[in-house]
């Protein structure tokens, strides 16, 4: 039996930050675990957002390797890039940090109010985070895939993958806590910045 999802990656709750901001290493890393939770929705469900993801964390990946000193923080990596032509690297933090408030966004809703089904969250989130940048084409997409996302009680069981409910509760309560703080503190700083808006 393979291990319950939560404990095979790394907790947004781990990340470091500092004054000096995020920890750039450690957020790419719990970044990676959060497009297997995608994975876990079902095959093709979001996969748009899904490939949205996984090419700006990509994005934001080859920014910090090209330039590790300057970039150890997600703040610092902003900054960085702020003098040059290319600003490649903001612009995938921009369009990651709106999946990843997405993703969030429902997974808080269906949290909060244990009654609803999750296309109900997933719907709400899309509404408050990502339909304002979208053309009606993709809204007309994301509707679709909505109504295609799994039964609360089967996703809990794709993530719990066979582990006590109990403790995945307490475990995505602490992965979302990290993930929203994470989430706020960037969003602020790169429309603060005039970086980029979330």
């Amino acid at each position: 039996m393979s291990k319950p999802y939560f404990e095979t990656v790394k907790s947004f709750a781990d990340v470091p930050i500092t004054d000096d901001g995020v920890d750039t290493a450690s957020f790419l890393e719990a970044s990676n675990g959060l497009v297997q939770l995608f994975d876990l929705l079902g095959s093709g469900i979001f996969g748009f957002v899904q490939s949205d993801i996984r090419g700006n964390i990509a994005g934001v990946r080859a920014r910090y390797q090209s330039a590790s000193p300057q970039s150890q923080t997600l703040e610092s990596l902003v900054r960085s890039e702020k003098s040059e032509e290319n600003h490649h690297g903001t612009a995938c933090l921009v369009r990651l940090m709106r999946g990843f408030a997405f993703l969030c966004n429902a997974l808080q809703h269906m949290q909060n109010d244990p009654s609803i089904e999750l296309h109900v969250c997933f719907k709400r989130s899309y509404d408050e985070v990502l339909r304002h940048h979208h053309s009606f084409l993709i809204r007309s997409i994301a509707s679709v895939a909505v109504r295609a996302v799994p039964h609360r009680h089967d996703f809990y069981a794709r993530i719990s993958q066979g582990g006590s409910t109990e403790k995945l509760d307490v475990e995505l309560t602490k992965w979302l806590a990290g993930l929203a703080l994470i989430v706020k503190r960037i969003k602020t700083f790169l429309e603060d910045g005039g970086y980029g808006r979330v």
